[in-house]
């Protein structure tokens, strides 16, 4: 099933606004959704016969930058039956506040896996994922400040008294 049969059984599911845009320039294909539609997208694409993308490769948060203003998720999807790959992006426009976290749905109702992978990009990256069963850091101490894959982090120069530089 090649990714414009894919799009196109999206479509059917759910409708042409679930399809933000593709990427097609790099080395594997990715089709950008609808942040709000992740968890019926991968249901949908794990479920159907058609696809079985019954496994969950990884989870990468991303900050595009201070200037873009941009926070999204890539998730990479594999089925093991028909070998085959997938790649679907996610993104919201974020002030990069603390206290404003950028937040997409959880998708660990449908992949168990996606439990480590959003607990790391929660940890690293500041991305909240509403509903996730148990959201904290995996990483990183509890009260650790910031969120070090971010551009803007800045290094402390000590935690707990202690120099880390």
């Amino acid at each position: 099933m090649t990714i414009a049969d894919i799009k196109n059984l999206l479509i059917d599911k759910f409708s042409a606004d679930v399809i933000c845009g593709e990427e097609t320039g790099g080395l594997q294909a990715a089709l950008l959704v609808q942040p709000e539609q992740i968890a019926a997208i991968c249901r949908e694409l794990r479920d159907n016969p058609a696809t079985y993308f019954d496994f969950l490769s990884s989870i990468t948060g991303m900050d595009y930058g201070v200037e873009a203003g941009r926070f999204g998720v890539v998730y990479h999807l594999a089925s093991i039956p028909y070998q085959t790959q997938l790649t679907l992006k996610i993104s919201c426009e974020n002030s990069g506040d603390l206290n404003n976290l950028p937040a997409f749905p959880s998708v660990t109702s449908v992949y168990r896996s996606a439990d480590w992978h959003e607990r790391e990009a929660y940890d690293l990256v500041g991305i909240f994922f509403e509903g996730h069963p148990d959201l904290r850091r995996i990483l990183l101490p509890d009260d650790w400040e910031g969120f070090p894959l971010r551009k803007d982090y800045k290094n402390a120069e000590f935690y707990k008294g202690i120099r880390i530089d």
